[in-house]
């Protein structure tokens, strides 16, 4: 049983860091937030962080609420969401800064930490068809591994987000660029395996 959940910990932390990436996410934070003071920064990554828990965290708990509501079947939400999440990883490799998570130029204030930045930057729909993924057929246990460990990511994004002139400077563009197409690399993977598994499911295959 302990085996079980931390392959199950593991899987869904990969998830969340491939599909959320912090350090591949703070050049995009730094470009939105570049004329601000140091304190306003740390603001807006505060406020974004806590605005992309809160959505992420109530399709958790929601998400088998949704699923009867809107009439969704798990089948169905696996593929779609398979090719949402291989799509993101295919853009990521191409080097193309993705749609779901691009941003339009916008005024520095506290609406950039709301959208483009909570969503769709960190509570987009990648980030969402992910931590629902794991628990369509999850018991209250699961649901619990999968807030907490978003909750590490979205502390972990926080904390890029207010270092974000060190790591770039740092690690400098061409390494978060390599970063970046890892992780592109293990979204497809793992995009074409929710594919798969849906594809199982609705053909009742073994």
């Amino acid at each position: 049983m302990n085996n079980e959940l931390l392959t199950f910990s593991l899987t869904v932390f990969t998830g969340f860091f491939a599909i959320m990436n912090p350090i591949a996410n703070t050049p995009i934070f730094l470009g939105l937030v570049q004329n601000l003071d140091k304190q306003s920064k740390k603001h807006i990554a505060k406020l974004a962080s806590i605005t992309a828990f809160i959505i992420v965290a109530a399709f958790v708990i929601m998400g088998k609420y949704i699923f009867e509501l809107f009439g969704i079947t798990i089948p169905a939400f696996k593929i779609t969401g398979g090719i949402l999440v291989f799509y993101v990883g295919f853009e990521m490799l191409l080097s193309k800064k993705s749609q779901i998570h691009s941003q339009e130029e916008t005024e520095a204030d506290d609406s950039i930490a709301i959208s483009p930045l909570a969503i769709p930057i960190l509570a987009g729909p990648g980030t969402i068809v992910t931590a629902m993924n794991n628990v369509t057929n999850a018991n209250y246990l699961h649901i619990g591994i999968v807030i907490s460990i978003f909750g590490l990511m979205i502390l972990l994004t926080y904390w890029a987000f207010s270092l974000s002139d060190v790591i770039v400077k740092k690690l400098g563009n061409n390494l978060i660029t390599v970063l970046g197409k890892l992780m592109g690399l293990i979204l497809a993977i793992m995009g074409s395996g929710m594919i798969i598994e849906g594809i199982k499911l609705a053909f009742n295959l073994a």
